[in-house]
């Protein structure tokens, strides 16, 4: 029993200390997490040890030569740490003052010599580890602050903290700006920064870091670090030349016209490949790079919708081009609702082709004929609308860039979509329906194109450091839009509407193109009667019209002066960016050995030379002239009959006046002074009279030529 009442006291002994223990663990994790735990949570964010993330160098967004539209340049936060563990008190105290001088001489000169170093000095007394010596760093600058006495030393012995970030730049600035677009903290991603994120942005690496008190991080020795891996580049369509191009020509055209914005956008027919996209709006500040107005401002076309029409009306066999409409001299009621034409040209016509209406952009004549065909028939409008989606204008196109906008087309019928009997005739005329520039412009590229639509991209290649890790191809996003009769007939109407219609006065004898005007009312019915009205200028269309290289569309947005009209406001914009395209590119220009060399007739050929028969002969087998010798005298003369050229003779007589007319000044001098007559010149080129006729006796007199 004492043995067993022995163990029971050891044992409730230990309990009890068991218990005290636990006791004493509890209060005090209770005063740590409630009575003190504030100023430890504290404590822990400001000063401790965690794997930090290492931002990766972006990748750059480059043009198809390889020229540089967006990079990442290198910046650095530069810090100093007066109490590196690794620091040596002496090396602070032998190097603080000139550390001081040369922070003070070329880094922040608000301090002087002295005055940085007591700086420095405080903050080691302060226990500070974060000291700030420079943001925003270049590269040079990073390079000359670590020759720095005691900076020299590097990090651990002489305290320098170089935290590096990227800045990324464009290096031309406006230029296709929105399209290139941006990725910044607290924004959505936008243009080929957002699309292409992922590849751009590479792999971010992770180091372990000490997060000294106001939440600076300064880096530790690791070898478990994990480096950044750099995002890959992506090289666009863009030519920077013709991007250059094409922003001024439209900037030029938004100031003159003072509009609150506008779209330009050049694409290469056979491929879809966006060549150049400007987009600029009217801002506080003046005009600049805002909104992608091509890719994501859905509006109602206008005029350039009709093509559409004329295209649903040939495919089905409704007209042909000669046939005849009335247009009522530009005026038509539909439903109670008038309908007027834009131009004077209507207002004396009452019949005529369907040809020249389209050419002079007649509203009437169009949407009579769409109705006409469309309308009193059974579901007429729904195999209008089906035409119309056979076109593929009721999908995105798909390019490669967020915030495509959707084209919208009305479902016949439909009360949700607000169908009634005057929305075919002005669905006719681009009304009532919404579609993006690129939309539209993809196609009238297919038209261009012979009725095959391509699909327009922006990004040609992925590369990896100089290496292609992927290439995108043209695509097809239709093989044959419409019948090859239809696609040469509408080909005809745009062609027309350049020489005789709405476009004349921007027709030029260098090249020819072909196109469309467009001038559509901003949200015209919101206005009755007309007043404060808005319009929308564009011209769509592609050069040259014999085998087209680029199609072409620019939508003016809102112009207040100088016209209102989109052949006097978007169309000399076309018109600058085509003659430009047109003198710079030589795939515009027909090779000149392209087609057999033309016959030479006598008015092109040379006549009545005179000279030493051999070296004219030289002359000519050199040119390669094809020529019939007839002169049996070492003079000859060189004379052109029709399409041939002869050598015929020309004899020079010892005793009297020679005829030198038709010879250079060499021959001339040479002849005329072996038989001891003085020669007088006046002018240049070859001898056209001799003062002396010929055949006159020879007596040493002088003999004036005349040049020229």
């Amino acid at each position: 029993m004492n043995i067993k009442n022995e163990v029971l006291i050891r044992v409730y002994v230990v309990l009890f200390g068991i218990v005290l223990l636990g006791f004493l663990l509890a209060i005090q994790t209770l005063r740590i997490g409630v009575v003190d735990g504030e100023k430890w949570r504290k404590r822990g964010k400001n000063l401790y040890v965690e794997r930090v993330a290492i931002e990766a160098e972006r990748g750059n967004i480059m043009t198809e030569d390889g020229s540089l539209l967006a990079t990442s340049l290198p910046f650095f936060e530069i810090r100093f740490d007066p109490n590196s563990t690794g620091m040596n008190p002496e090396d602070f105290d032998n190097y603080v003052d000139t550390l001081g001088h040369c922070l003070a001489m070329y880094v922040n000169n608000e301090y002087t010599a002295g005055g940085m170093a007591e700086l420095l000095k405080e903050r080691r007394e302060a226990g500070a580890r974060n000291f700030l010596i420079k943001r925003n760093a270049t590269f040079s600058e990073k390079e000359m602050i670590s020759r720095f006495p005691l900076f020299n030393k590097g990090r651990f012995r002489g305290g320098l903290i170089i935290n590096p970030h990227h800045k990324r730049e464009h290096p031309f600035n406006q230029l296709a700006y929105r399209t290139i677009g941006y990725k910044r903290d607290g924004h959505q991603p936008v243009g080929l920064e957002g699309t292409f994120d992922k590849v751009l942005a590479g792999n971010q690496g992770e180091k372990l870091m000490f997060r000294a008190p106001g939440n600076t991080y300064i880096p530790q020795d690791d070898l478990t670090a994990i480096e950044p891996q750099r995002g890959d580049d992506i090289v666009t369509t863009i030519d920077i030349n013709l991007q250059d191009i094409a922003h001024n020509a439209l900037l030029r055209a938004l100031k003159y016209h003072e509009a609150d914005h506008g779209t330009a956008v050049l694409m290469d027919v056979k491929t879809g490949a966006i060549k150049a996209i400007s987009n600029i709006g009217k801002t506080e500040k003046g005009y600049f790079e805002i909104y992608n107005y091509a890719v994501g401002a859905a509006t109602e076309p206008g005029s350039t919708y009709k093509l559409a029409s004329m295209m649903a009306l040939l495919e089905d066999g409704y007209i042909d081009l000669d046939d005849s409409i009335d247009i009522e001299k530009g005026k038509a009621t539909f439903y109670e609702e008038e309908m007027l034409d834009a131009t004077s040209a209507s207002f004396s016509l009452d019949t005529t082709t369907i040809r020249h209406a389209f050419e002079i952009s007649s509203n009437v004549g169009i949407a009579k004929l769409v109705q006409q065909y469309y309308g009193d028939r059974k579901k007429g409008d729904l195999r209008f609308v089906e035409r119309l989606k056979d076109f593929r204008l009721h999908v995105p196109t798909g390019v490669k860039i967020n915030g495509e906008a959707a084209p919208y087309i009305k479902t016949p019928y439909s009360k949700e979509d607000d169908w009634s009997g005057i929305t075919l005739p002005w669905m006719s005329i681009g009304y009532e329906v919404t579609i993006t520039p690129l939309q539209l412009l993809t196609f009238y590229n297919a038209v261009a194109n012979g009725g095959t639509m391509m699909k327009p991209y922006l990004v040609s290649e992925i590369r990896h450091f100089d290496e292609t890790v992927e290439h995108f191809k043209p695509t097809i996003i239709k093989q044959r839009l419409a019948k090859a009769s239809t696609i040469k007939k509408v080909q005809e109407l745009l062609l027309g509407v350049v020489e005789r219609g709405t476009a004349s006065k921007l027709k030029t004898n260098r090249y020819r193109f072909a196109g469309k005007t467009g001038t559509a009312q901003i949200d015209y019915r919101k206005f009755r009667p007309r007043a404060n009205m808005r319009y929308q200028a564009s011209f769509a269309g592609y050069f040259p019209a014999e085998d087209p290289v680029y199609s072409c569309i620019v939508v003016i947005t809102d112009p207040q002066k100088h016209g209102i009209y989109g052949g006097e406001v978007a169309g000399p914009v076309f018109r600058e960016i085509a003659d430009r395209c047109f003198a710079s590119r030589l795939e515009l220009h027909a090779a000149v050995n392209e087609a057999p060399s033309p016959q030479l007739t006598k008015n092109y050929l040379p006549d009545y030379d005179v000279g030493w028969k051999s070296d004219i002969k030289d002359v000519l087998t050199f040119l390669d002239m094809p020529y019939e010798e007839q002169a049996t005298s070492k003079w000859t003369v060189l004379r052109a009959a029709t399409d041939t050229l002869s050598l015929q003779n020309r004899f020079i007589s010892d005793d009297v006046v020679p005829n030198v007319v038709g010879m250079g000044l060499r021959d001339a001098l040479y002849i005329l002074e072996n038989r001891g007559l003085k020669v007088v010149v006046s002018g240049s080129g070859k001898v056209r009279l001799q003062s002396i006729k010929p055949g006159t006796n020879i007596k040493g007199q002088t003999i004036r030529l005349t040049l020229r």
